[in-house]
């Protein structure tokens, strides 16, 4: 378990962002917490896939992709700020995620 410091929130955040920007072809600075990923980026499941794999590699995490999907079913992620709140969740908690309600 990883205590989630402003550093890493702010890590977590720049990566999200330069991942979509990149990814949908938009500037940096079009992307907030309000920007919906499938309506306003185009964005898809795969790229959350891409995202979490660059977040298991960068912070070593051990966290299965179906456990996020379970996850995922409970508490649906459709704006960059879910996403990076959920991103700060698996960092916090792996696993355990599972068991946050």
């Amino acid at each position: 378990m990883t205590t989630i410091t402003e550093e890493i929130k702010k890590d977590v955040r720049e990566i999200v962002i330069d991942f979509f920007s990149e990814e949908c072809e938009v500037k940096p600075e079009e992307i907030n917490d309000d920007t919906h990923i499938f309506n306003d980026l185009e964005g898809d499941s795969l790229m959350f896939l891409e995202l979490i794999e660059i977040f298991k590699k960068k912070y070593d995490l051990n966290i299965d992709l179906k456990t996020i999907g379970k996850y995922s079913l409970k508490h649906p992620v459709r704006t960059i700020g879910e996403l990076i709140d959920m991103q700060i969740l698996i960092i916090e908690h792996e696993n355990n995620i599972i068991n946050i309600s």
